[in-house]
């Protein structure tokens, strides 16, 4: 074969070799190509997917907290946090410091912050801001910094009813009040939803939602809140006039056993607590802190006593000298009242009298009655730290026990407590469960009433309690009084535990009372802590401010007048 044909053949051989070669390659394209979109297709669009599709949860608003009448106390307010990716942001120290100056926070604090986080992909950088505020900074088009939709928790009414609804903290779950009560009630179910992210985190297009966000149900508290503002205002002035070391007050429904108000001070806002030191603000003293009731109880000695069958309205006690020698204790009374009925044992709140009683009947049927009533124990509420108090049941109950048991002391109560038990003689006898909530009709007709006292025995009470506000009868408390209501009620007067024992100067000063006497509404419980000043009996400073807050729920709630001068009876009959 010549040299020519030779060099044209090997020339043909590569020309074919290399053009099969490209079919090869074309085969094995086709062939990888049609197994992507064949073969592997579901498994290579998840992968994509992975990395451009998103699930975000969809965040649900908590519940509202609302008084009786739909007045707001709680509400949720859609905000935006501030986060970022310190792998994505890394030690960008422009950025850094653009993002600090428009979030007014300092640049090497945040630098640092980030740093040590490092390896995290996820940081808070600051929390609840206003949501313009925030579209402000996510407008810097930083890259690794996000903003996540969240709700914050705004109470309207402030610190007037703090104690009884509480707060909740920056990632909206509840930490006191009723918002630690009902948490998980109040808590709403986050949703999900799908989004194309692009690759800086920005959300391009939603494709759908995967489960809605529901919200947290409703609460409807049992308070109206015009009379927890009346209340809270007139305890204020009280507390800071008096310069007390605290005081509470209750307003309770008598029928239905609901809390109308409740106040504390010293109150706090549950906006600013970042600067708090003394926590023991916190507290709702009127259901979590325990007292020695002291006269207020001889209410119950009394209707003991009347249950015994060993006495009668007309039983004669006789108190002279006003003093007497128990164990080595004294026992005295204010003045020496000489010979009492049982109606002037309440009347002049005689320790001396009720001390006779006791010693007559003994102190177990003085317990057994308070213990029906509600005492030395929690009321039911659910509310956080709430206390039953102290009901003592000595195997062997010395004389002094006994004596200072029928007046007041040895036990321990709350004024929750108080007020129930003092709504039993305001309800003929019937105890009832106390309700934070607002009862429906369903909740009132099941409503558990039970007849613990009688309901001539409760009347009897009620009717010597009224001559405690009567200074005509003799009563004491005549700052009690309501124009035109007449009110039944009992002042205390308590001497504190120090160290060393009951401290003579030291006290707290209470009245309860029921309002109207003729058919009683309201059971109001007022007690100041320790006051400060040349007064301090129950009469002259826990019981002003039950007659400011009584008369203002009197015309709140339209409640009619029971005690009109007749003179003014007949000039509003000729209206």
């Amino acid at each position: 074969m010549s040299n020519t044909r030779l060099s044209q053949f090997l020339q043909l051989w590569r020309l074919y070799l290399v053009l099969f070669a490209m079919f090869l390659c074309v085969i094995a394209i086709g062939w990888k190509v049609s197994a992507l979109h064949i073969l592997e297709r579901d498994f290579l669009q998840s992968q994509g997917d992975a990395r451009t599709i998103r699930t975000v949860p969809l965040v649900a608003n908590r519940g509202l907290i609302t008084d009786r009448n739909g007045e707001p106390l709680a509400v949720s307010s859609p905000v935006k946090s501030i986060w970022v990716n310190p792998q994505e942001l890394g030690s960008n120290i422009s950025s850094i410091n653009s993002l600090a100056s428009e979030l007014d926070l300092n640049a090497d604090t945040l630098n640092q912050n980030i740093q040590r986080n490092g390896s995290k992909e996820f940081l808070y950088i600051k929390r609840r801001l206003a949501p313009a505020e925030a579209d402000r900074v996510l407008s810097l088009n930083i890259n690794g910094v996000y903003g996540q939709q969240e709700y914050q928790r705004f109470y309207p009414q402030g610190e007037v009813a703090a104690h009884l609804v509480g707060f909740s903290d920056v990632d909206d779950v509840g930490q006191e009040g009723l918002e630690l009560t009902y948490d998980e009630w109040l808590q709403g179910v986050p949703g999900r939803r799908q989004v194309i992210k692009d690759r800086r985190g920005h959300i391009i297009e939603e494709l759908n939602t995967i489960q809605t966000a529901q919200p947290g149900k409703n609460l409807e508290l049992s308070i109206d809140f015009r009379l927890q503002n009346l209340a809270y205002k007139e305890l204020k002035e009280e507390f800071i006039s008096r310069r007390a070391k605290a005081a509470s007050i209750v307003v309770l429904d008598v029928d239905t056993g609901e809390v109308l108000a409740m106040a504390n001070q010293p109150s706090y806002n549950p906006h600013n607590k970042a600067n708090m030191t003394d926590f023991s603000v916190l507290r709702n003293r009127a259901i979590t802190d325990v007292f020695e009731p002291g006269s207020p109880i001889k209410a119950f000695t009394v209707a003991a006593a009347l249950e015994s069958g060993l006495y009668t309205l007309e039983t004669v006690i006789e108190t002279s000298p006003g003093w007497m020698m128990v164990n080595g204790k004294e026992v005295q009374d204010l003045f020496d009242y000489g010979t009492l009925n049982l109606t002037k044992v309440i009347t002049k709140s005689s320790n001396i009298g009720s001390t006779m009683i006791a010693f007559e009947i003994g102190p177990e049927p003085i317990r057994d009655v308070l213990e029906r009533v509600g005492m030395g124990q929690v009321s039911g509420t659910g509310f956080p730290g709430e206390r039953g108090g102290v009901l003592p049941n000595h195997r062997s109950w010395s004389r002094i026990e006994t004596a200072t048991f029928s007046f007041g002391y040895g036990l321990s109560t709350t004024a929750l407590q108080l007020a129930q038990a003092y709504s039993v003689i305001g309800d003929g006898g019937i105890r009832k469960p106390v309700s934070l909530l607002k009862l429906d009709e369903a909740g009132l007709q099941n409503l558990p009433r039970d007849q613990v006292l009688s309901k001539t025995i409760s009347n009897q009470v009620l009717a010597m309690l009224e001559t405690v506000v009567d200074p005509s009868r003799g009563g004491s408390a005549r700052e009690a009084r309501v124009p035109f209501y007449d009110v039944a009620g009992k002042t205390g007067t308590v001497h504190v535990v120090g160290e060393f024992g009951y401290q003579d100067k030291v006290h707290n000063s209470l009245f309860v009372g029921l309002v109207p006497a003729s058919d009683p509404k309201l059971v109001i419980v007022v007690i100041v802590y320790e006051p400060k000043g040349d007064e301090h009996y129950g009469g002259q400073v826990a019981a002003p401010v039950f007659s400011r807050v009584a008369s203002g729920a009197m015309r709140i709630l339209n409640i009619a007048p029971d005690n009109i001068p007749e003179n003014q009876s007949a000039q509003l009959s000729l209206l």
